[in-house]
């Protein structure tokens, strides 16, 4: 364990048997399943792998919130020795394997999975063009300062641009960081920041919209603006219950002779294709109303019952569902199938 600023701990994980553990990719998370007290169902908790995937130990890094019960127990109550449940590294917001620069933004604890996007590109001894933005508060609530810095001056062509919102009277301008304020479209161009780059994005949900927003007014290509949300938010899709805005359709593109996906409760029947990489994906493509949240098997949000016809899985999640349903975030059809939905 290791205490990154007043309010975010590291925890280190290890494999039970000594052996390294698989590698997983910059920017993926795990998920902990732990009970937070004896009597207490266990609950799970995801977090982003802060360190180096290909350490053979995960890292994860936890702000402690003041109501959170994961948080706290983990924060307070985890000692060097015990043993807790940990996933495989799961997601897909990761770093890409091109040339080019590349910008890592984030606002207080969404730093952890750009930081391991820095851990991969300075152990590579990547020659991008690497900018780490980051924006805080003040040096009390700046994790990973030192370590950020480091392997910065590792990279060829490494830079940095720090904010403090509510900076600290001992916090030093030019030192521990550049400017006051926040982060935005302003500063990013101010330090002329490339427009061509490939922007990893990770904050709260109010952080990342208007970022996004600003990105694309400026001309930033949205395939090269990825996102990653921390901290609970707004529901990110209507469910079932919903009203869609358009009425269920057949989706654009190239038609296709694969498996029959039934939308029952839409009254729609359409072809799969291959280029959608789940059910959720075509769901969303033809405007059918879905419940979603992780995307990657974990919560449980996209849930329905699969009235005929079977799936596989990828990822495999975390927990199956119930038995007669399906998960269809990281689902796809083996054949023609039914869904209520």
């Amino acid at each position: 364990m290791a205490r990154e600023s007043a309010s975010v701990i590291s925890l280190t994980f290890e494999g039970r048997d000594g052996n390294p553990l698989p590698f997983g990719l910059p920017g993926q998370f795990l998920v902990l399943k732990f009970r937070p007290a004896p009597d207490m169902p266990a609950v799970l908790r995801t977090y982003s792998m802060s360190g180096a995937p290909k350490a053979g130990t995960y890292r994860v890094s936890i702000k402690q919130e003041v109501h959170g019960l994961g948080s706290t127990f983990l924060c307070n109550h985890v000692k060097v020795g015990d043993v807790l449940e940990v996933s495989a590294p799961r997601g897909t917001f990761t770093l890409r394997a091109i040339d080019g620069p590349v910008v890592l933004l984030s606002a207080g604890i969404g730093a952890t999975p750009l930081l391991a996007m820095l851990h991969e590109l300075a152990s590579t001894a990547s020659h991008r063009e690497v900018w780490w933005l980051y924006g805080t508060r003040n040096g009390n609530e700046h994790p990973f300062r030192e370590e950020s810095r480091a392997l910065l001056k590792s990279l060829q062509c490494g830079r940095s641009y720090i904010c403090y919102s509510r900076a600290n009277p001992g916090d030093r301008l030019g030192k521990e960081y550049d400017a006051p304020g926040h982060l935005g479209l302003p500063v990013i161009k101010q330090i002329s920041v490339p427009r061509d780059a490939d922007f990893y994005l990770c904050g709260p949900p109010a952080f990342l919209s208007g970022l996004k927003s600003s990105l694309k007014d400026w001309g930033v290509s949205p395939g090269r603006v990825f996102t990653e949300l921390f901290g609970p938010g707004q529901a990110m899709q209507p469910g079932i219950s919903g009203v869609p805005r358009r009425p269920a359709h057949q989706p654009g593109g190239e038609a296709s002779t694969g498996p029959r996906v039934s939308f029952t409760r839409s009254g729609l029947t359409v072809a799969w294709r291959p280029d959608f990489q789940s059910l959720l994906e075509l769901a969303e493509a033809c405007d059918v109303p879905v419940k979603w949240s992780c995307r990657t098997g974990v919560c449980h949000s996209c849930e329905c019952a699969l009235i005929g016809g079977e799936v596989n899985y990828r990822p495999i999640p975390l927990e199956p569902p119930a038995d007669g349903n399906v998960l269809i975030c990281c689902s796809r059809p083996r054949g023609d199938i039914e869904l209520d939905l």
